[in-house]
């Protein structure tokens, strides 16, 4: 495991491309930054919002998790699981 840093839900949905200027993504408990993508610009990419887990919607999308190995990964989104 890389040593990035963790970031709770409340602080990815923060990197929406509106609260602040960064576009994050979270798949699998990476979170990518997304913010260079012409496909996610003003946080939006068809009908999926910056600043979420896609992790469950990607199974609906037409392409495969390949597509999040061209984005830089920034941080592992905290689990929510009781500790």
């Amino acid at each position: 495991m890389e040593d990035y840093p963790i970031y709770t839900r409340f602080q990815l949905a923060l990197r929406n491309g509106n609260d602040k200027p960064a576009i994050w993504v979270a798949f699998e408990g990476k979170i990518y930054d997304v913010s260079e993508s012409r496909l996610w610009k003003n946080g939006k990419h068809y009908e999926h919002w910056a600043g979420q887990d896609l992790t469950e919607e990607l199974k609906d999308a037409p392409h495969t998790s390949k597509v999040f190995e061209k984005f830089k990964v920034v941080g592992y989104l905290k689990s929510e699981e009781k500790e």
